[in-house]
């Protein structure tokens, strides 16, 4: 009995990890790009709390080649509403459609997979601006997307880890005992002290 040859159009899940082993590639060089940018002013916003406007809005000051796909006409006030961008889509699709955690690589990835037609396909009657804009900008989104090249998907990739990763947690200052003065000679039992993060490695061989 001869043996069917697989197709490799007919296994979306084979094409989805061969183009994430791809991206890591360029993961190194993304990341150093990443790295060197100063000013964000990341300290001052909280991920929590960032909304896709102000996302989009630092992500094209930091990465001004990307197309703002930002002609749309809102529904609302019958006029081209400016912060209506690609990348402001992009998240939205991302956090409020998909439900995917904003702080993983991976999975802005697999959403950059949607978009290239080589994941889940996009149903234009539920991507962001199809009910508040006068035209669906889904297949001009996609066009956009499908034109960055492989190291400009990697450093947006590395932008958005960056913007929504969460703030380090800062430990509690121990307070520092006050000094007292102690009359010669006299002698006061030595406390135990407490043990501190990584002691335990200490015991291991």
């Amino acid at each position: 009995m001869m043996r069917k040859t697989l197709s490799y159009s007919k296994h979306p899940r084979k094409r989805l990890v061969l183009f994430l082993l791809s991206l890591s590639l360029t993961w190194g060089i993304g990341q150093i790009e990443v790295n060197q940018i100063d000013g964000w002013g990341l300290s001052s916003v909280n991920a929590q709390t960032l909304r896709p406007e102000q996302a989009a809005t630092i992500i094209y000051e930091q990465l001004p080649y990307l197309p703002q796909e930002n002609q749309y006409i809102s529904v609302e006030t019958g006029e081209v509403d400016p912060e209506h961008t690609l990348i402001n889509r992009f998240i939205r699709y991302h956090k409020d459609i998909k439900r995917r955690s904003p702080i993983f690589s991976l999975d802005w990835k697999v959403t950059l997979a949607d978009y290239l037609g080589i994941n889940q396909s996009i149903r234009a009657s539920n991507y962001p601006g199809d009910s508040t804009l006068t035209s669906n900008p889904l297949e001009s989104d996609l066009k956009a997307i499908r034109q960055l090249n492989r190291r400009q998907r990697q450093e947006l990739v590395d932008l958005l880890v960056q913007l929504y990763k969460p703030e380090p947690q800062q430990s509690p200052k121990t307070p520092q005992r006050e000094e007292t003065e102690e009359a010669p000679g006299a002698s006061t039992p030595a406390n135990p002290s407490l043990s501190s993060p990584g002691d335990a490695q200490l015991l291991m061989p």
